[in-house]
């Protein structure tokens, strides 16, 4: 199942707004009252990258295919979700559900848009999400260090889990999010074998007035020094602008990117940044039929890539011809690129680096 995104954050901050315009779709419902999305909304959404289009016309490729993100946006949270309060359990089991969080907070005033604390406040909107998400993991910590303790009556081996598991819960009471953790240690594994919603990696996305673009208000700069106190991203966006951009032809959109000062759509930002949140690279393939980027984990061994284009090319893996992009772009034809040893053959243990163009050779 490919990987997601979770959408995240109070009723009415812009989520399905944000959603919308990032599937360029209507599918989400964006309503001025709490819990207009009660289902959550999936969405794939393409991943720019400049080097599809320099790769199309050095190959003459039909189509190009880019690699793409998956978003989920998932209904607003309000105060005591983790006791059932609002969409409670089902909006925190739908969260579980997702790899990492993008956690909406608005930065904008409006008085025809309500705000279920009254009037925005970035800083205590994160702070409600991240409560709720905290509690629930340490409700789930408790049954499991109740059942470690019994296993570790009956073996002494599992006493180091369950030490770490009273150490991640310390942490978590004492408002330290699970993903603080390194990720090899013991308490980062107990995290993810329970799914604890703060483990996931998280990226804020501060929901700007248009007056904001390029120059961001106090409220925009509140997120940037939470996130950056915490070593986490954040990205600012106009919802309603990347809205209005979204539903125009690309020319139109460009003109209107200009008008506003800005170099392109905040979304594009927002989608690359899922990405890597995500844990994501790309390898390209170059064809006269097509283009394509491919998303695989950071790390993910030459092999594997070639089963993502298909299984087949992993049970019959023989090699990767690997090419450098900036290599291929420079000399520009696969038989100018072998002349000047450019091609690399890579066996079973070669791990896959951001940007290889690859051709795969297999037995059938």
């Amino acid at each position: 199942m490919p990987l997601s995104c979770g959408i995240v954050g109070l009723p009415n901050v812009g989520k399905s707004t944000i959603f919308n315009a990032l599937t360029r779709s209507a599918q989400a419902l964006a309503a001025n009252y709490p819990f207009a999305t009660i289902e959550p909304n999936v969405g794939e959404v393409a991943v720019p990258d400049e080097r599809l289009a320099v790769l199309q016309e050095l190959v003459s490729a039909r189509r190009v295919v880019p690699a793409t993100v998956r978003f989920v946006d998932i209904a607003g949270l309000v105060r005591g979700a983790s006791a059932g309060e609002g969409l409670g359990n089902a909006f925190l089991g739908h969260i579980r559900e997702t790899d990492a969080i993008a956690m909406v907070v608005r930065c904008f005033e409006d008085g025809d848009v309500s705000h279920v604390e009254g009037t925005p406040d970035p800083v205590r909107d994160v702070e409600i999400v991240a409560l709720e998400m905290a509690l629930a993991d340490l409700a789930t910590l408790e049954r499991r260090i109740e059942k470690m303790e019994r296993e570790a009556r009956a073996d002494p081996a599992v006493r180091p889990r369950v030490e770490a598991a009273k150490r991640l819960h310390a942490a978590l009471a004492g408002g330290r999010p699970a993903r603080s953790f390194p990720a090899e240690s013991l308490e980062a594994q107990i995290a993810r074998e329970n799914f604890l919603l703060t483990a996931k990696p998280l990226l804020y996305v501060a929901n700007v007035g248009e007056e904001q673009i390029g120059r961001p208000g106090p409220l925009v700069r509140a997120v940037e020094e939470l996130a950056a106190a915490e070593g986490s991203r954040m990205v600012a966006i106009c919802g309603k602008v990347e809205a209005e951009l979204a539903g125009l032809p690309p020319e139109e959109a460009r003109a209107f990117c200009a008008e506003l000062g800005i170099e392109r759509p905040g979304l594009e930002e927002l989608a690359r940044a899922a990405y890597d949140l995500l844990g994501l690279m790309t390898f390209l393939t170059a064809g006269e039929k097509e283009v394509r980027a491919w998303p695989i984990p950071r790390g993910t061994k030459a092999p594997q890539a070639a089963g993502r284009i298909h299984s087949d090319l992993e049970r019959g893996f023989i090699r990767a011809e690997v090419v450098g992009y900036d290599d291929y772009v420079r000399y520009r034809t696969m038989e100018a690129l072998r002349a000047a040893g450019k091609v690399r053959s890579e066996g079973k243990d070669y791990v896959m680096q951001e940007g290889d163009v690859v051709t795969f050779r297999f037995n059938v």
